[in-house]
């Protein structure tokens, strides 16, 4: 059973949260932007990669750690996890 997470820490994690679904929606509409873009300005036949490909995978990478950070948990959760995890095994 996990301790319980006070009213602190649930505003912090909510904040957390809000604010990665804010950048998600940035991240979505720009780089829709930046494909259309792309699309619309750039010869069928032109060599190399697209670049809106750097943008999206740049940005992508910051994305995923600012995902990891909100749903992740933090430090002390995950401790705390893992405590009751052994705790469970080795009391068994």
């Amino acid at each position: 059973m996990q301790a319980p997470l006070k009213d602190k820490e649930l505003r912090r994690m909510a904040k957390k949260r809000a604010g990665f679904q804010r950048h998600l929606m940035i991240y979505l509409i720009v780089i829709a932007f930046l494909w259309a873009l792309y699309l619309v300005t750039t010869d069928a036949d032109s060599p190399g990669h697209p670049w809106p490909i750097w943008a999206t995978l740049g940005w992508g990478i910051g994305l995923f750690f600012n995902f990891i950070g909100a749903y992740g948990g933090s430090k002390d959760v995950l401790e705390e996890r893992e405590y009751e995890k052994l705790k469970r095994k080795y009391n068994s």
